[in-house]
């Protein structure tokens, strides 16, 4: 008799991240159910908010996963309204672990995905989990936050938590970086306006992401934070460079003021080895691959 499949619930499932998510456990046999904040007509698909916490707690009880993936978050940092990213990242997490404790039975696993922006502008060589936090911005305050309001409940709830650095693919929004590069050079326009071109950013690939986070799913390191990162980094103006060689179109890059950031973190490199230890032969594509896949658009 084949043993029944786990049950994975995964928030924010309909994000770039989730559906990559879905896709990585149920090609590994799970049962996979999410949730989101928008109305779907979608099989395994609940709509509730994670400020609902009477909501949470009422559909916990009904699902009692296996394992539970926290993806939904307020994740560009541009986004206009501060608080937004307190209520959400923050007392919304809270709202999760609290209805996840009382639905009866603990899962084998929570994994709740921070952010390496907690971080901040240490810029000198290899970021690993025991840097110290010097968050820049808002997102980042808020996500540093949740990860200290998630070790209330270490001792109730098995709880790993991740920091990925930047990763991209096909389906991510035009908000985000890479993403505007690539369809700019999809419809080969004449020029772009970007900010600053001499960030620096660790960039993984979201399919090599949504295996990590499984892999740590069943690797069950709990109470530990693990950086998601490729441990390379590469400035906007290689990504540029690629993309022309990848597309032989050139760009005209122009700097707008407006998009260069007061508090913008400079350099970000994680050191992935603590991952790497915990989730053998894991790695992420070079980014002339990802960037490949994404000007392919599929």
């Amino acid at each position: 008799m084949q043993m029944a499949s786990k049950r994975a619930l995964i928030t924010g499932i309909q994000g770039f991240t989730g559906r990559y998510m879905a896709a990585e456990l149920r090609a590994r046999g799970y049962e996979v159910i999410g949730t989101g904040s928008q109305p779907l007509q979608a099989p395994d698909y609940h709509q509730v908010d994670l400020t609902d916490g009477p909501g949470l707690r009422a559909l916990l009880a009904e699902l009692q996963p296996d394992v539970i993936v926290h993806l939904a978050a307020i994740a560009f940092v541009g986004h206009g309204a501060a608080d937004a990213f307190y209520q959400v990242n923050l007392v919304g997490t809270r709202n999760l672990l609290e209805a996840i404790a009382a639905c009866g039975k603990t899962p084998d696993c929570v994994l709740i995905a921070s952010s390496a922006n907690v971080y901040g502008n240490v810029s000198e060589g290899m970021l690993d989990e025991q840097t110290l936090p010097a968050p820049a911005n808002d997102y980042a305050v808020s996500k540093l936050a949740m990860e200290y309001m998630a070790r209330l409940w270490f001792d109730r709830l098995p709880i790993v938590i991740t920091r990925p650095f930047n990763y991209t693919g096909v389906g991510q929004a035009e908000n985000f970086l890479l993403p505007k590069i690539v369809s700019h050079f999809q419809r080969k326009a004449g020029t772009i306006e970007l900010g600053n071109l001499d960030v620096w950013r660790d960039f993984s690939d979201v399919r090599a992401v949504v295996q990590a986070y499984r892999g740590l799913i069943e690797a069950r390191p709990l109470g530990q934070t693990v950086n998601v990162s490729s441990g390379q980094t590469h400035s906007l103006r290689e990504v540029i460079a690629k993309c022309s060689a990848i597309t032989g179109h050139s760009i005209d890059v122009q700097v707008n003021p407006a998009f260069v950031r007061a508090n913008e973190v400079k350099t970000l490199c994680g050191d992935n080895s603590r991952l790497r230890a915990l989730v053998p032969g894991w790695e992420t594509p070079s980014l002339d691959e990802t960037l490949g896949w994404m000007l392919a658009g599929k």
